[in-house]
């Protein structure tokens, strides 16, 4: 079922319906206008729309760092199960 609330974000108000429960959609929203308040002091830019769009883009590389190192960690993971099943399954043949 969709959560609706009504969150702020920049001065703005907005109505968001999703699959999270309100607790963690205003955290993210929260999270999104911590960001762009951020950026605003960087760039003393006063352009919501400038704003959004740096925000986005900061989180976006953040996300796509941490999906490349869970990527890398499951790999990793792989990895080490198949050396650990080689090594059991060559040890019960003994």
């Amino acid at each position: 079922m969709k959560t609706p609330v009504t969150v702020q974000i920049a001065g703005q108000r907005f109505a968001l319906r999703g699959d999270e429960d309100e607790r963690a959609m205003r955290e993210m929203a929260g999270f999104v206008d911590s960001r762009m308040k951020e950026l605003q002091k960087q760039t003393r830019t006063a352009d919501t729309q400038s704003l959004a769009v740096l925000a986005a883009l900061q989180i976006t590389e953040e996300l796509f760092k941490e999906r490349r190192a869970s990527a890398d960690l499951k790999k990793r993971i792989r990895e080490r199960s198949r050396a650990l099943l080689h090594l059991v399954e060559s040890r019960a043949r003994v």
